[in-house]
């Protein structure tokens, strides 16, 4: 029972910080992004206006569920089937938006840092907010199931359709995990590569900035992500085993400690 206590009190004290960082962090990059005239005028910044929008939808709406369920037993999810749907058609729309825009800011860079000016004649700001307005329709669409299949069943919210559960596994492992993880690795060595070659472009200080964001962020996503997909792929592996309470405990410890490195991302990145 200690790792359970254990995990609970995790869970608020980190939970406590990263929605304070959270929301400070990524309201301060609003304004920043939104309001400084040299950032307004690239692509890149525009992708890290939208996901720092979107980070800070989902710090207020899911770790602060998270804090009130654990710390307070304030759980409307198992008691209102609008906030069981509600909160996780906001845990899955948000996450898809931002990992979207911190793929799409990658590429941008990978664009920006090449030598040829058919690559770097891409990039527009008016090409990035329509491709934003696509990613963000098509979040909000994908999401629609999750109003259909999310229920409360014996006081516990979860998905009533076996056939979407399976389709969860997908997006978690896929949309949420690898494919980000893989975009973002493959554009951020590709941007390596294109600074080591071109060292002497000339690019404003704000180009320069920005090209070490994206290769920051990179990193933290990528570190922030790769667990949660370890940890998914062994609930798989697992999900036939007989467990005993003990590693009952110790699997749901080693999950609240994971989720709480997730977070990481919306909050900091």
């Amino acid at each position: 029972m200690a790792l359970l206590y254990d995990a609970q009190q995790f869970t608020i004290y980190a939970g406590f910080f990263f929605l304070i960082a959270g929301t400070i962090g990524n309201a301060t990059n609003i304004f920043v992004f939104s309001e400084v005239l040299a950032y307004r005028r690239t692509s890149c910044t525009f992708y890290f206006l939208i996901e720092s929008i979107t980070n800070l939808l989902y710090v207020l709406f899911n770790i602060s569920a998270r804090i009130l369920s654990v710390a307070y037993g304030i759980d409307l999810t198992s008691i209102s089937r609008t906030g069981c749907k509600l909160r996780h058609y906001f845990l899955v729309t948000p996450t898809i938006v931002s990992m979207s825009c911190s793929c799409l800011a990658a590429i941008d860079q990978f664009l920006v840092t090449s030598k040829s000016n058919y690559l770097r004649n891409l990039i527009s700001v008016r090409r990035a907010h329509r491709t934003v307005l696509v990613v963000v329709v098509l979040s909000c669409l994908h999401g629609i199931p999750i109003l259909i299949y999310y229920d409360i069943r014996s006081n516990i919210c979860a998905i009533v359709d076996p056939i979407y559960y399976g389709y969860t596994i997908f997006y978690l492992l896929g949309l949420v995990c690898a494919i980000p993880c893989s975009i973002l690795s493959i554009f951020g060595w590709l941007t390596y590569c294109n600074i080591k070659k071109t060292k002497a472009l000339t690019r404003s200080r704000t180009d320069h900035q920005l090209v070490r964001m994206t290769l920051y962020q990179i990193i933290l996503v990528v570190v922030s992500l790769i667990p949660y997909g370890v940890y998914m792929v062994y609930n798989m592996i697992t999900s036939a085993t007989a467990k005993d309470f003990n590693r009952q405990l110790k699997e749901y410890f080693s999950s609240t400690v994971i989720s709480m490195v997730t977070y990481f991302y919306f909050a900091v990145c």
